[in-house]
């Protein structure tokens, strides 16, 4: 479908879960209280906004968390995604320390794509940054996934003061495995307003000295805004992902499903619509259609990330209460 500004929406984010067994530095660090169980949308109810987004020409949904994998009977869920009529694709989001007993059951069902959150190969600065000693079960998992044949992407995102030194060794990652390895620019959002992140404009000068016979990428990889570059040699490419310098918002295409059941348009903004409140008050199909069709219809056109003062419409919630 399209909104207002003719963008086609075509892309779903949904979070199952706020909770996470990881404590990473931007995004939990702390036990954040959950959200109560029977707040939190069950997967019938999940199912049920995907079909109807279906038939409006959402098509393609990435599951994500906290880390999904943590909810009991994810993979059930997502077998049961892949398979709506309307599905053209279901990819997961994870942090990796669960992921390789699931593999197996995930290739099973034909799921279209892993992205993997990873910040350093240092297992010390790994700790530091997620207060877990995970980093093991991560690696394990990056390189059984990536072996499935499953499309497998690594997200890195760079702090000041952290793990800015582990750049190339995560670029590395693209050479000897069958992986993208793809930079994200921290958001402003909850924690991560307390981190200084790097920017495509630092770290690509940075690359192309040392790789200057990069090739710009121009096949999409993916749903997401993502620019890659291929360097000779490697068996993946390397990604850049800038909401703040690289602003993407006149090709944004995506929509977010929270756990507990809000519909939000755009990640700056805190409004939405209840798709809970809708579901369990017993609303017919066509109401909730019309709704999800009117709600999308105003997208807003940009975000406000750059402002200094996130007040007003502004998102309050932390990541991990919205969905990564």
């Amino acid at each position: 479908m399209k909104d207002l500004h003719g963008r086609t929406i075509d892309y779903m984010r949904i979070s199952i879960t706020d909770r996470c067994n990881l404590r990473c530095k931007y995004c939990m660090p702390d036990d954040i209280a959950p959200i109560p169980h029977e707040k939190i949308l069950r997967y019938e109810e999940i199912l049920h906004v995907c079909r109807l987004a279906g038939e409006l020409g959402i098509r393609k949904f990435k599951v994500t968390g906290g880390e999904p994998l943590v909810r009991k009977d994810c993979i059930k869920f997502l077998k049961y995604l892949k398979g709506l009529p309307t599905t053209d694709q279901v990819t997961l989001t994870t942090n990796g320390t669960l992921l390789s007993e699931y593999l197996p059951a995930l290739k099973d069902i034909g799921l279209d794509g892993i992205n993997i959150s990873l910040d350093t190969l240092n297992e010390a600065t790994f700790e530091r940054m997620t207060g877990r000693p995970e980093f093991s079960r991560v690696m394990e998992s990056i390189i059984a996934c990536q072996a499935s044949g499953i499309r497998t992407k690594i997200n890195s995102v760079l702090l000041k003061g952290y793990n800015k030194n582990d750049f190339f060794d995560l670029v590395h990652l693209a050479e000897i495995y069958q992986v993208d390895v793809r930079f994200i620019e921290i958001m402003p959002i909850g924690y991560g307003r307390q981190y200084k992140g790097l920017s495509r404009q630092e770290l690509l000068p940075m690359l192309l000295k040392k790789y200057p016979d990069y090739v710009p990428v121009l096949e999409h990889r993916g749903n997401g805004p993502a620019t890659y570059i291929y360097l000779p040699g490697f068996k993946g490419c390397i990604g850049f992902i800038d909401a703040i310098h690289g602003k993407f918002c006149s090709t944004c295409n995506r929509v977010r499903l929270t756990a507990d059941g809000l519909l939000k348009l755009c990640l700056y903004y805190q409004n939405g619509i209840n798709l809970k409140h809708l579901l369990r008050s017993g609303c017919p199909d066509d109401i909730i259609r019309t709704a999800l069709e009117q709600t999308i219809f105003r997208k807003p056109t940009e975000h406000q990330f750059h402002l200094a003062a996130l007040e007003g419409p502004a998102e309050q919630r932390k990541m991990s209460q919205i969905g990564g």
